[in-house]
């Protein structure tokens, strides 16, 4: 029997699957809709109930996959998605977020994220954040492909110190996070959420990590994900629209790398020595 997915508390206290689902690129045709359906619900069905999704994706396509999805279910799920920068206006950010609740099909959503940095004042954002949040349509907000500076800058402004999460693009290649935005956001409790944890496909198809995972009797996946779930203040977003895969996905919640493998993943994909410049897709 499989068990229970590790949680990661938000600073407001709210606990969250360490590991969830990702969206990005569902909702493009509508020949699959069906199969992303099955997958998501797959994915609930054995504790996965983080979806992730975002206005951008497939121009509101996914949110919709994803209402149909949760359809029945929406007290399991913590619902995370974002708003693009370019709506991000104090006014902007409100419509935006009616948008998304509407292909939804809910009155609310868990956790609303800035998409990226945009032209629009973060103060602007933030207040329509705040008002969201305080009219219980979301639940809490955060950021996304934020850097230690723009975070600063948040947590600066009026009502900053309310940021819940930060979805960046991390995973074994791209650990720059590591050196100086990570520890930034553990010092306050804000988790990171991990996206393209399998850099999109590309780990899967690593010599080292393929050899270490059929060492293991693992799939390079699950050694993937596993790394990312070993890490305090970590949230995983993979995407599948296989139910297979995401209950191949799911079963990484239940490994436990020793200290020793996870040195083994060190020499074959090194940690950063020195701050770097935040990658994002």
């Amino acid at each position: 029997m499989s068990q229970l997915i590790r949680t990661v508390t938000l600073p407001d206290g709210s606990q969250v699957p360490a590991l969830g689902l990702g969206t990005w690129h569902m909702g493009e045709s509508r020949g699959s809709a069906e199969a992303e359906i099955r997958a998501l619900q797959a994915g609930i069905d054995c504790g996965m109930t983080l979806i992730d999704t975002a206005e951008m994706y497939a121009s509101g396509g996914a949110e919709e996959i994803t209402g149909k999805a949760i359809r029945g279910r929406r007290d399991e799920i913590f619902l995370v998605s974002k708003v693009l920068p370019s709506n991000a206006s104090r006014q902007g950010t409100i419509a935006a977020c009616e948008a998304s609740l509407k292909r939804l099909g809910t009155e609310r959503i868990d956790l609303y994220l800035l998409h990226w940095r945009g032209r629009h004042p973060l103060r602007d954002t933030v207040e329509a954040f705040e008002q969201l949040r305080k009219s219980g349509k979301i639940g809490a907000w955060g950021v996304s492909n934020f850097d230690s500076l723009a975070m600063r800058q948040v947590s600066a402004l009026p009502g900053g110190e309310n940021c819940a999460a930060n979805q960046v693009l991390y995973n074994l290649s791209t650990r720059g996070i590591e050196f100086e935005l990570m520890p930034w956001l553990a010092e306050r409790s804000i988790p990171v959420m991990a996206y393209s944890p399998l850099d999109e496909g590309r780990l899967l198809r690593h010599p080292g990590l393929g050899k270490m995972a059929g060492r293991l009797g693992i799939s390079p996946a699950q050694l993937a994900l596993a790394f990312l779930l070993a890490r305090d203040n970590v949230i995983a977003i993979p995407k599948s629209s296989s139910p297979e895969r995401v209950k191949e996905n799911r079963a990484s919640a239940d490994i436990a790398l020793t200290s020793e493998q996870l040195a083994e993943l060190d020499q074959l994909f090194p940690p950063p020595r020195s701050r770097q410049p935040l990658e994002m897709i």
